[in-house]
């Protein structure tokens, strides 16, 4: 029981990595705050939850929102008391734009998913973690926040955002007992790719000579056991950095 009577927030929790994140903490004794854009996703894995014996409560919220940000919290908060952990995990793809076709509300609408939404909830949750000097932010980066083509140029933009955002925000609160780390998966097996509604040809063909070099596509389990280790105190006295999860990828 890792991380036994903890409270956690994880984001994008109705599917993929984040279910699987907050069923592997609720296993390990968390109290968890499932929230996801789709309110009945975001059920299922309270009932999955609560059908072994775990706690967790449902909250609707699209992070692009200020306003359901700050209710994600605030419900947290009123219904177990406090938060320990907030593992930022909702994520949207791009359609492989290259820089050339972008369209303005495109970039903006992936930035404001994947990257000013972490801030946003970081933002909220840390003056919960600075009174009690302690607190655990996991971010869900990706292999495209570290490279340059495993999409197309808003979500590396995006990602590329939230590896810097973490570093610094893992530095900034060190000496406050706050610890902020990244993850940064591979091709993982979850719905993602939904979100992707008309594929850029030429981004997809410039990108996909790099895709056959992937060793494999990794399960939502093996990230969540990540996300498990930086939760913990088994992770201490790891800050301000990012664990990449993709089979060595990003090593070729």
């Amino acid at each position: 029981m890792r991380l036994e009577n903890k409270v956690a927030v994880v984001t994008g929790a109705g599917s993929g990595m984040g279910k699987q994140i907050a069923l592997l903490y609720a296993k390990e004794g968390a109290k968890i705050a499932v929230s996801d854009i789709n309110l009945d996703a975001a059920n299922a894995t309270v009932e999955e939850i609560k059908a072994t014996g775990g706690k967790a409560i449902a909250v609707s919220a699209n992070v692009a929102n200020e306003e359901d940000i700050q209710n994600l919290i605030d419900t947290t908060v009123q219904s177990y008391g406090t938060l320990d952990i907030l593992v930022n995990n909702a994520g949207i793809m791009d359609n492989f734009e290259p820089a050339g076709d972008i369209l303005d509300e495109n970039w903006e609408r992936v930035f404001a998913v994947n990257t000013t939404s972490v801030m946003r909830a970081t933002r909220k949750a840390l003056p919960i973690f600075l009174e009690k000097e302690s607190g655990v932010i996991i971010n869900v980066a990706s292999a495209g926040g570290l490279q340059g083509a495993r999409a197309g140029a808003a979500y590396t933009a995006s990602k590329h955002a939230v590896v810097g955002f973490t570093k610094n925000t893992g530095f900034m609160y060190a000496q406050k007992g706050i610890r902020c780390n990244a993850i940064a998966p591979g091709g993982v097996e979850t719905n993602i790719s939904a979100s992707m509604t008309n594929v850029n040809p030429f981004g997809m063909g410039r990108v996909q000579p790099g895709l056959g070099v992937n060793p494999r596509v990794g399960k939502a389990e093996e990230v969540a056991n990540v996300a498990l280790f930086l939760a913990s105190d088994e992770s201490s006295f790891v800050n301000g950095t990012v664990i990449t999860a993709d089979a060595g990828w990003t090593a070729f």
